[in-house]
């Protein structure tokens, strides 16, 4: 998602006139944290630009067709029936209340309700021991996020992108910059510009450079579940105090959680989990929607989060050092509803050396290199 998004906005940017090579190890995508998302977009988070990003993803989003510029493009619906957060105690409740008013300072529809409020709207909820919830229906919910990423594929290849199937293998450093990568089939091709977008094998993208980022593979397990019982509307992702999340998928309801503890894993390591079904999920889900006692699962499948273990947040731009080297990378989970923000940004840190539009400065990876986090606290 990351690559293409880049490709495509770096192709379309007036300020570009090179050439673009996209390495793809997997063209067909099967292992890739792309395609094993729950493709969903909040504006709910704890920092201003994770919000700024959202807005601009949001918009990107509802005006897909044009955006991309051709009058045969879908039109990508986004579903907004929001996130919505629910506590059991008040130290997050307070933390909730903080944060909900930066996201409405920057024009987010978030507002905090009361438990009955929620019944008002929700009733299948049980709300027992529930202090209060956090919920925006304003540009916030799911989206297919996997058309997107075939139409930034077919248009960066209609505007000259190069894409290959192979593995970069090595990647040759001299005074200070990337001067050429070498492939597994033995090619060494040169290098004005290298843009890391290797997803959970970032940190051995920029390790090849000699180069070092908190970047690690983590297991998601998420559940597809049919229910004996219709609930009466949508159900908002709700993510529930126990960390289990939980939310409409058109007829089904989609659900997951990480696991306990959480390691890192190997990259090609998706071993599934079914008790994590039985022994967490289940429980939390038919406690706060008692409806879900009668679930059937009809599809799951595992995931992975290219996790920055110093602040889960991303890591985009340049090295202080190696000039040309550009990181994408440690979104954490949040890489699918960033990714517009992220290519346009990149794009526009290739072609002119600045960020033109949304200022993604606070992402950078001076922080890292330092070891001042940048926290973001709205994990799921």
């Amino acid at each position: 998602m990351m690559g293409s998004s880049a490709a495509w906005f770096l192709s379309n940017h007036p300020g570009f006139d090179g050439s673009i090579l996209v390495v793809e190890r997997d063209p067909t995508y099967e292992w890739c944290s792309t395609a094993h998302t729950s493709s969903c977009i909040r504006q709910q988070f704890s920092t201003r630009i994770n919000i700024e990003i959202s807005q601009y993803g949001a918009s990107f989003i509802r005006n897909f067709r044009d955006e991309i510029g051709d009058a045969e493009a879908p039109d990508i619906t986004l579903q907004s029936f929001g996130y919505m957060y629910l506590t059991d105690n008040e130290v997050f409740a307070e933390a909730l209340r903080e944060v909900q008013a930066l996201q409405a300072s920057l024009g987010a529809g978030t507002k905090i309700l009361t438990p009955d409020e929620i019944l008002a709207a929700y009733p299948f909820y049980n709300l027992d021991g529930i202090v209060l919830g956090s919920h925006n229906t304003k540009d916030e919910g799911y989206f297919d996020g996997h058309t997107i990423f075939q139409w930034w594929r077919k248009k960066a290849r209609e505007n000259g992108v190069e894409y290959i199937e192979n593995e970069v293998v090595d990647i040759a450093v001299r005074d200070d910059r990337v001067a050429s990568i070498t492939l597994k089939t033995g090619e060494t091709i040169p290098v004005g510009t290298l843009v890391n977008a290797s997803g959970t094998r970032g940190a051995r993208t920029a390790q090849m450079a000699g180069l070092d980022i908190p970047v690690e593979p983590r297991r998601r397990y998420t559940f597809i579940i049919d229910c004996a019982t219709e609930l009466p509307s949508d159900l908002p992702l709700t993510i529930d105090p126990s960390g289990v999340y939980v939310r409409t998928d058109g007829r089904y309801y989609m659900t997951g959680a990480s696991p306990d503890p959480d390691p890192a894993v190997d990259f090609d390591d998706f071993t599934p989990n079914h008790a994590i079904f039985e022994e967490k999920i289940w429980p939390a889900i038919a406690n706060r929607v008692p409806a879900f006692e009668a679930v059937k699962v009809v599809n799951s499948w595992v995931g992975h989060y290219a996790y920055n273990t110093l602040d889960q947040n991303a890591i985009v731009g340049t090295h202080t050092r190696v000039g040309n080297f550009i990181f994408m990378n440690g979104f954490s989970g949040h890489g699918f509803q960033q990714s517009p923000a992220m290519g346009r940004g990149v794009a526009e840190l290739i072609a002119t050396g600045d960020y033109e539009t949304l200022d993604l400065s606070d992402l950078s990876y001076e922080r890292i290199e330092k070891g001042e986090p940048f926290l973001e606290k709205a994990i799921i």
